[in-house]
């Protein structure tokens, strides 16, 4: 698995969710909570301060995370003093550009959702309980947890909405309350009713030993509707300290949240099961409610796309190099540290691509790069276009000197391009075999070219602290030409560090322009 490839999370809602509780799985699956607090406090300061407590939830550990806000009359906030709040914010050291997007997508969902209930325009809509500082807290927290963590992409699981009615501002409403519903809309919902357990009654044996306690006792098998919750029958049953009569709205009452589905719905870009990952780390998020029978949780599964591999004899994945590991997890921040985004981020190491990595009996061109070169390429009209940036990856990866693609016209006006990788002399089956497995072509060209090339050589920065490579070139008379910072080190750094790329290959190259070279 490469550490390389950014990182990927699935979000169990089936349960329901809330944004405490996403908060909550997030920070269990490795995110820092001390750091959340000093971005939000940097937003809102001496506002709110987060406290993390291990509590049960249906027999499972979790973690619950509450807001104590330390305000008496918090500000009333529109979304568009919201967003600008944020906008203030960017380009500042102790907020993350990244987390400040994040945030405004989960805003700007919500905003629209409480606009189109209520008809106003959405930069008008006072958010009630999500313009209040908790919430405020959820989402800015669960976004910087988010960051911190590296999590690119995320697919989210069929959301338990709820069901029957709950008193609100508004009066007695519905569940899904309306904002959820609109927030829900194109996403797969259930109710998410308790169901009544199945084929496990008290009393029974096992035909297998058991070396840990266990209790079956609050679960017995139904023998009608009785065993049922009261809510769940249809009959009289309480309801918000209420008295509700037979056949009025039974119901499971409310299991997501406006602000958590619109987390959901801003981070995760997908629904439906759970992808093929290579889990690193499991999270899982307490709800305030511990209703019996139930877990009241969220989990967040975060990792990276895993593909099996053949490495039977002759195949090709068994043979081929690969780049070196590279870390680009979010490393712990000092809470008391002078500079948080920077100064106690252990250093990470740069890794330069196998077909850039010195030997000891190499000149003293870092590459090693040879003027005469073999050129494979291949024309492909049926592949789709968003699998190119990681065919060209693996050339690159396996040891090609370059890879690259080229628009063309095929037979019948077909469109197609031609992929072209530039390989040493002895390197070309392993490449041809490569460019076939990946691509599907039946057949791959090759012909000879003769280069000039400029020597290089490669240096290193430590910007932030985080390692970048430099490349640096010369000319025929040994001059330095260019100094040109290694991109993947650059933008593993900016995500590391929660700033944009372009600002960190600034820094980089600000760092790289004061090398001395030999």
């Amino acid at each position: 698995m490469d550490p390389a490839t950014p990182r990927t999370a699935y979000v169990d809602a089936t349960a329901g969710i809330a944004g405490d509780m996403l908060l909550a799985a997030l920070v269990d699956a490795g995110a820092d909570l001390a750091r959340v607090q000093q971005v939000l406090d940097a937003l809102v300061p001496d506002s709110v301060r987060f406290v993390r407590t291990d509590v049960d939830r249906g027999g499972q550990r979790a973690v619950k995370v509450d807001v104590e806000v330390l305000v008496d009359d918090p500000p009333h906030r529109t979304w568009a003093s919201i967003r600008d709040l944020l906008e203030r914010a960017r380009g500042r050291d102790d907020v993350p550009e990244r987390t400040i997007d994040l945030a405004q997508a989960v805003f700007g969902r919500l905003a629209d959702a409480e606009g189109a209930t209520h008809g106003v325009p959405a930069d008008e809509v006072h958010f009630h309980e999500v313009g209040a500082l908790d919430s405020l807290a959820d989402v800015i927290g669960a976004c910087e947890a988010w960051r911190q963590l590296g999590i690119e992409e995320a697919t989210g699981s069929v959301l338990a909405v709820g069901s029957g009615r709950i008193r609100a501002a508004h009066g007695d409403i519905p569940v899904p309350v309306p904002a959820v519903a609109r927030l829900a809309l194109g996403w797969p919902t259930v109710a998410g009713e308790i169901l009544p357990p199945r084929g496990h009654a008290p009393s029974h044996s096992h035909d297998h030993a058991h070396d840990h306690p266990h209790s079956h006792d609050p679960f017995p098998v139904p023998d009608s509707d009785a065993a049922l919750p009261a809510h769940a029958q249809g009959g009289p049953h309480e309801h918000g300290g209420r008295r509700v009569p037979s056949g009025v709205a039974p119901g499971i009452g409310e299991l997501a949240t406006p602000t958590g589905v619109a987390l959901l719905r801003g981070l995760a870009a997908t629904a439906g099961p759970q992808p093929t990952i290579a889990t690193e780390a499991l999270g899982v998020g307490a709800g305030t409610k511990d209703t019996p029978g139930r877990p009241n949780v969220v989990r967040v599964l975060v990792g990276r796309p895993f593909s099996a591999e053949p490495h039977a004899a002759g195949q090709l994945s068994a043979a081929l190099p690969t780049t070196a590991p590279r870390s680009t997890a979010a490393r712990a921040i000092d809470p008391d540290s002078a500079d948080p985004a920077a100064s106690d981020l252990a250093p990470v190491p740069s890794t330069l691509a196998a077909n850039e990595l010195p030997a000891d009996d190499l000149p003293p061109d870092a590459h090693a790069t040879p003027a005469s070169a073999l050129q494979l390429e291949a024309n492909v009209d049926d592949l789709d276009p968003r699998l190119w940036p990681r065919v060209l990856e693996e050339l690159l990866d396996a040891g090609a000197l370059d890879a690259w693609l080229v628009p063309i016209s095929m037979k019948h006006g077909r469109p197609a391009v031609t992929i072209h990788a530039l390989v040493r002399e002895g390197s070309e089956g392993p490449a041809a075999a490569l460019l076939m497995d990946r691509t599907g072509t039946l057949g791959v060209r090759m012909h000879r070219v003769e280069r000039i090339i400029r020597t290089r050589e490669f240096a290193e920065v430590e910007v932030r602290g985080q390692r970048i490579a430099v490349k640096i070139a010369h000319d025929q008379d040994g001059a330095v030409v260019r100094r040109e910072p290694e991109f993947r080190d650059v933008a593993a750094a900016a995500r590391v560090l929660g700033i944009s790329e372009r600002t960190m290959l600034d820094l980089a190259k600000e760092a790289a322009s004061g090398l001395s070279t030999s």
